[in-house]
């Protein structure tokens, strides 16, 4: 079987570690491990009669509910079918433009979707200095007839950049596009989303995800918030009802538990920062701080050969990070899971088949 591209690819690695899929404990998808909220199981139960009934084409309710959620008229909100199919639309935008700067290291969807539209891309690495993540676009980038692409916290990095810090961007490129698919496990106070000042320019898209932050991953629902021309114009390249009314229900419910959202908030700082002490602590790998659920670690020997012994000795997934180029195999990614999940990890880590063990022939 193919190796994946993707995390969560469970079938995969239950084939390579030769257990059942559920058996395996998966750090490489980034979702949080608290959900699907009770309120949204409630909210798809209560939705089941309805399945005989189209969904409503323009989702009213849900762009209401989203609407209240952000403080924004309605026809400023594209709900879609993950944000991986707005994506697809916004390629087909981007690949109007002169080119496109992608920040890298990249989702590898954002390459799928411009490939797709024979975009032109201009990638544009983050800078990487005694340890922190930066980004700087040359002056020979920056204009009007590009579009810009990134993510905020970015993936898979985890870095959390300004609001500031891209704001003068949006007076540089003809079309700036903000992936915030982890924005909403930053605390409230300190979130950096551009959505306050989406309404103040036309070129801005800030995509969003419901799957990740409320685990509703195999449900498929994300959101586009931009200028109401541009979302009219989408809507009409798409296929109709992309969003399902069980899909919807659940989102409905989700935007407005704001008891899970404080659960989520109270659990992953303290959690993060266990899973990062505890890494930091093995000889030979280096977690990087992060602003969102997961964490990106260098690692000093070959993190594909870890994933694998990984998977066979202890039925623990983790995320390669070979389709980043710019990281290669000498990186991997993981979720924060819940404590007791996070000191297995470490455990496997610091034990026989982990790359603590300096000077052992695995890896080598």
């Amino acid at each position: 079987m193919r190796q994946p591209a993707h995390g969560g690819n469970l079938a995969w690695a239950a084939a390579l570690a030769g257990c059942p899929p559920d058996a395996i404990l998966d750090f490489s998808a980034s979702i949080s491990p608290l959900g699907p909220p009770n309120s949204a199981i409630a909210a798809i139960l209560s939705q089941i009669g309805n399945l005989k009934h189209y969904p409503d084409p323009n989702y009213s309710e849900l762009r209401l509910a989203l609407s209240h959620f952000h403080q924004l008229p309605p026809e400023w909100i594209l709900p879609g079918n993950g944000s991986a199919e707005l994506l697809t639309l916004i390629g087909r935008e981007l690949a109007q433009l002169a080119a496109t700067i992608l920040i890298t290291p990249a989702f590898g969807d954002y390459y799928r979707t411009l490939k797709a539209y024979n975009a032109k891309v201009l990638e544009c690495p983050l800078s990487f200095v005694t340890g922190h993540w930066s980004l700087v676009i040359g002056h020979l980038s920056l204009t009007k007839d590009k579009g810009l692409l990134l993510n905020n916290p970015h993936n898979p990095t985890g870095k959390l950049f300004s609001r500031d810090s891209i704001l003068p961007y949006l007076e540089q490129f003809a079309l700036v596009v903000v992936d915030e698919a982890f924005m909403d496990f930053v605390l409230p106070n300190e979130e950096q989303s551009l959505i306050p000042v989406v309404q103040e320019y036309r070129n801005l898209v800030v995509l969003r995800s419901l799957t990740k932050f409320y685990s509703l991953p195999g449900l498929r629902l994300g959101y586009a918030i931009a200028h109401p021309d541009c979302l009219a114009k989408w809507q009409l390249w798409r296929d109709p009802w992309p969003v399902n009314t069980l899909a919807a229900a659940a989102a409905i419910a989700a935007l407005q538990d704001t008891e899970f959202q404080q659960q989520t908030w109270a659990w992953l700082p303290p959690a993060r920062n266990q899973l990062f002490e505890g890494l930091a602590e093995i000889p030979g790998l280096q977690p990087q701080v992060s602003a969102a659920n997961f964490l990106l670690v260098e690692s000093q020997q070959s993190t594909s050969q870890l994933q694998q012994q990984l998977l066979q000795h202890h039925q623990i997934l983790i995320r390669d990070c070979l389709s980043f180029k710019e990281l290669g195999d000498r990186f991997f990614r993981v979720s924060i899971r819940e404590e007791s999940d996070n000191q297995r990890l470490l455990t496997a880590l610091s034990g026989k088949w982990g790359v603590g063990e300096a000077g052992g022939d695995e890896g080598e």
